[in-house]
């Protein structure tokens, strides 16, 4: 009986940390409740310095369709090679019945 009052004891404590966790969450995704400064707006804005250092959209999105099209590839020879290996299995099971 003393286990199951320390579990529920143990379950009342997880559930009051889990909501001031919850609570201190939603504070912080309240976001700006005022407009950005001056300065704020600056900082913000994009610098033409870096502007040779940003990726291009469309060369990223090659690159990804690339490593996707590879992830299929790779997907499809593995299970190709699980099936090829699975039908010789099962041929050599069947030749091995004949011989007996």
């Amino acid at each position: 009986m003393a286990f199951l009052l320390s579990k529920s004891t143990l379950f009342s404590q997880l559930r009051s940390h889990s909501q001031k966790t919850e609570d201190s969450l939603a504070l912080s995704r309240r976001g700006f409740h005022i407009e950005p400064g001056a300065r704020e707006k600056a900082l913000l804005e994009a610098a033409p310095a870096l502007k040779r250092f940003k990726s291009h959209k469309k060369n990223v999105w090659r690159v990804k369709r690339m490593g996707d099209v590879l992830t299929i590839v790779v997907v499809a020879g593995c299970c190709y090679e699980i099936y090829v290996r699975a039908v010789m299995r099962e041929e050599a099971r069947k030749q091995a019945e004949e011989n007996n």
